[in-house]
């Protein structure tokens, strides 16, 4: 009998083809461009020594991929730009007047590249200057990453259902050396994918082709916490393909202790899955953790028990071997699939938030699809599930092995999903985004004391909840540290008092706030900065909110 037979094999192509066909993963994938100074189109009087840039989460530098070109088409960002979480600061040059472009792609926290653009003008607009360099992602780039993540997916199915069978369920007459052949492939599968994808991240995150690979690229993504977990991952293999060998040799090779040891191994690599993706980096970073390591386990356990139940078990066993493990797989395979189950929903209420964003974003669609394939394969596994309590799968096994066929054929295009899945931005994300992005209404107004300027940008300056960002700069117009931040807000023509808005210092002279205005009109927004232990001034803006 071969390792791997054809229909297993048909199962796994399935899956990759529904990679292939899926869609392409947006260049700016995880994280948006929440705010900026100057804001987008804003025509300032006079140059601004440095462009700030803030993101819904934390970003990383690409290098070489943040400038800031003037009017005449040339680069006016000097240094390098200084990155505090999910702020980035872009020293410039004082150019002349006209419109600028700002261009950057950074890597947000769950590791993926955001990229992007807006222009900004000086005395008056002009024609815009134009970027020659293509920072969407690319396809092919995008598509190999798909692929190495569904192979990672399959290795792990290939090693952790047929390892738990053989420790627990396997007949001791029967030959371990085609299960372990398998168990193999499966390991170098997985050792495949992760190193594929520590090689492919830096032409992905640069906008690379899948040839564009250099050490440098290597090193950087090497020291990221993705490339920390992908090492981790690679150790923990080689020492787990230790404690496998004397396992696949025979019963008597591999004791408790070494398989106690294999479990903790198995769990501590499952975990950098989650680490080195969209969970590290979810509102709750440890559940999100520990829910996908659950959610990945459930699936190799249930899907590497059928392989092993149609691969061999079925074909090999005898009548009564059959009838002592069937049922006691299939109250496994029962626990598997209401874990899977569980911690789904789980990722699904994290991920997505909000039921609008289940079907107006490309993640929630794919979620549903995702759902209705395994609510398909529960109801073949249920009734398999009926065949071995009657004890018709031990007396007439090829009846359950037809059903697990079609569990197998199914889930392989839900290990496609999973793939797909990682690669796309997570609904809660996608639909901040959109609501970021259809934003055209703010404020926007720099005004000065006798020590320092202040640019106030508030958006969207509606009622309801409106974020605030001030800048401080000298008369001059360079950058100004802050010691303390205060400002109120009033609305006198309604006798609103003034109300304390609570304000976060982001860097040395930007700082963010959250407001709520509760009525229309022209509201009073004062601030009070303090520059040193006894400087300090109070500027006045004026807002209408409609």
């Amino acid at each position: 009998m071969a390792v791997m037979t054809p229909r297993i094999a048909a199962a796994l192509a399935a899956g990759a083809l529904a990679i292939l066909i899926s869609p392409p993963a947006p260049a700016s994938a995880h994280a948006v461009l929440s705010s900026s100074n100057p804001i987008q189109g804003a025509v300032l009087a006079s140059a601004p020594a440095e462009v700030v840039l803030t993101f819904t989460e934390s970003v990383r530098q690409v290098p070489g991929k943040i400038l800031v070109l003037g009017p005449d088409g040339k680069r006016v960002d000097k240094g390098e730009p200084s990155f505090a979480g999910s702020v980035v600061t872009i020293p410039v040059d004082q150019g002349g007047n006209g419109t600028y472009l700002v261009s950057y792609r950074v890597i947000s926290a769950d590791s993926h590249p955001v990229a992007g653009g807006y222009t900004y003008s000086v005395g008056s607009p002009s024609v815009a200057p134009t970027l020659t360099q293509n920072e969407d992602t690319n396809r092919v780039v995008a598509t190999a990453i798909k692929v190495a993540k569904y192979l990672g997916y399959a290795g792990l199915v290939l090693v952790v259902g047929p390892v738990l069978v053989l420790c627990l369920l396997w007949p001791a007459r029967l030959s371990r050396r085609r299960v372990g052949a398998v168990v193999w492939t499966g390991m170098g599968l997985v050792g495949l994918a992760t190193v594929a994808a520590v090689l492919l991240q830096g032409p992905y995150t640069a906008g690379g082709g899948i040839f564009d690979i250099s050490g440098g690229q290597i090193r950087d993504v090497l020291a990221t916490t993705f490339g920390t977990a992908h090492l981790v991952r690679l150790g923990l293999l080689l020492a787990i393909a230790l404690l496998l060998r004397p396992l696949l040799r025979g019963p008597n090779e591999s004791g408790k202790a070494d398989q106690i040891l294999l479990l903790v191994l198995g769990g501590a690599a499952l975990l950098t899955w989650p680490i080195a993706g969209h969970p590290a980096a979810s509102p709750v970073a440890a559940v999100s953790v520990v829910v996908d390591a659950v959610h990945l386990a459930s699936m190799a356990v249930w899907l590497g028990g059928l392989v092993m139940l149609v691969g061999f078990l079925l074909r090999q066993a005898n009548e009564r071997e059959l009838g002592a493990v069937l049922p006691v797989w299939s109250r496994w395979a029962a626990l598997a699939v209401s874990s899977l189950v569980l911690a789904g929903t789980v990722q699904a209420l994290i991920e997505v938030s909000t039921p609008d964003a289940l079907v107006s974003t490309t993640y929630g669609r794919l979620i549903l699809a995702k759902v209705g394939l395994l609510a398909l394969v529960i109801a073949v596994a249920w009734y398999s599930r009926r065949l071995v309590r009657r004890r018709i799968a031990a007396d007439e096994p090829h009846k359950i092995r037809r059903a697990v066929w079609v569990e197998l054929g199914i889930t392989a295009i839900v290990l496609a999903l999973s793939a797909v899945l990682v690669q796309t931005t997570p609904a809660r994300t996608a639909a901040a985004n959109e609501a970021l992005g259809v934003t055209t209404d703010y404020y926007s107004k720099e005004v000065a004391s006798n020590l320092f300027k202040l640019q106030v940008d508030i958006d969207p300056a509606g009622v309801g909840n409106n974020s605030i960002h001030l800048y401080a700069y000298d008369l001059s117009g360079k950058p100004l540290k802050v010691v303390e931040w205060k400002g109120t807000a009033a609305l006198p023509a309604n006798d609103v008092a003034p109300i304390e808005i609570p304000l976060l210092a982001l860097t040395d002279n930007h700082a963010t706030g959250e407001l709520t205005f509760s009525l229309a009109g022209d509201w009073q927004l004062r601030f009070t900065v303090r520059i040193s232990d006894i400087d300090q001034a109070t500027v006045t803006a004026t807002v209408p909110v409609t």
